[in-house]
């Protein structure tokens, strides 16, 4: 008998093995038009607190089909299941919304693994101390710079102004288009509360520079734990875990644990020079291959006509942020503290 060739075939004759990959699929997807929405307000060790537009606050599992989605304090979520909000009830977050905005960092320059620090925040509240501990501008410029990256508005507050007020610091920031605003323990909040009524707010700063202090004054009932700065200039952890409060006047502040270091491996050269449209301006004016880090390395980088005045200091402050995404190397803040 003739061997049939391949296009002596039709569709008919085509037989499939079962298997897993051959099982039919239901036509019975699940629509979650019952799913409610909300915030998720905690995280901790695989659950998390949803505050529900309803008001209920639940405890969620992540749905399997999410996998690995990263969820994060800040996002809008999508939940089904035991939505009562009753003690040892859990209920299941099916959908992550579209991000607004994302703020990252890294554990430091070389470190691959971008982490979230919080999801669809408005505003950054950058929190620094006048004294005890002295102001870290490496921390405060490097947080700018995540933030213009991932869309957020920073908005640099002072702490501990009854011990100083460290003037010099303060224009530099001003310099670079930044707000400053004094919130130590005697100045009042009026300005504050209106930057943040009706707002999604996140709170970032080193330990022990009163980051905790100044959101319990926002939120009277927040209760967040407050701790003295150790003897070597280093406050303690009290913030252990990313929490969204409510503000009285209406909006969310969220609280994230103390950090030490602010890395930027995320973050290319190009996206630090997108933050300031001037600087971005006068770079189709420099040689190509120019790295804008000045003479020696760049003597003929277009920078340099900026001399004198703000734009001057905010070349200086990004060639610093350039210089350290260059080396690749952890940047040590103590050490740039020390410099400046």
């Amino acid at each position: 008998m003739a061997r049939r060739k391949f296009s002596d075939y039709d569709e008919s004759d085509v037989r499939v093995r079962p298997g897993r990959g051959s099982r039919p699929r239901t036509k019975d997807r699940p629509s979650y038009e019952d799913a409610l929405t909300g915030m998720v307000v905690t995280k901790d060790r695989g659950r998390w607190g949803v505050m529900l537009d309803n008001g209920t606050l639940v405890a969620c599992m992540r749905a399997r089909h999410l996998k690995r989605t990263s969820i994060e304090v800040g996002d809008r979520v999508s939940v089904v299941g035991d939505t009562s909000g009753r003690k040892d009830t859990l209920a299941r977050i099916v959908l992550r919304a579209d991000r607004t905005s994302v703020l990252r960092r890294t554990a430091d320059d070389t470190d691959p693994f971008e982490r979230v620090v919080v999801a669809n925040a408005e505003l950054l509240l950058i929190v620094v101390a006048a004294a005890d501990p002295p102001p870290r501008t490496g921390l405060v410029e490097r947080a700018l710079i995540a933030a213009f990256v991932g869309g957020v508005r920073p908005i640099v507050c002072m702490t501990k102004t009854d011990l100083a007020r460290p003037d010099e610091f303060i224009a530099e920031i001003e310099d670079l288009n930044v707000e400053v605003l004094t919130v130590g323990i005697n100045d009042p909040l009026d300005q504050l509360t209106q930057r943040l009524n009706d707002h999604v707010s996140a709170c970032v700063g080193h330990s022990g520079v009163g980051k905790s202090t100044l959101v319990n004054r926002l939120v009277p009932d927040a209760q967040r734990e407050t701790g003295d700065v150790s003897g070597v200039g280093k406050g303690r952890h009290t913030s252990t875990q990313s929490v969204a409060l409510e503000l009285p006047g209406g909006g969310w502040i969220i609280d994230t644990p103390g950090i030490r270091s602010f890395g930027l491996a995320h973050v290319s050269p190009d996206q630090v020079i997108d933050v300031f449209p001037e600087l971005a301006e006068a770079v189709q004016e420099c040689p190509r291959g120019c790295t804008h880090a000045g003479p020696p390395t760049d003597p003929e980088c277009a920078w340099d006509a900026f001399e004198g005045g703000a734009l001057s200091r905010r070349v200086a402050a990004v060639r610093r942020l350039l210089s350290a995404l260059r080396s690749n190397n952890e940047w040590d803040l103590k050490q740039l503290d020390e410099e400046r």
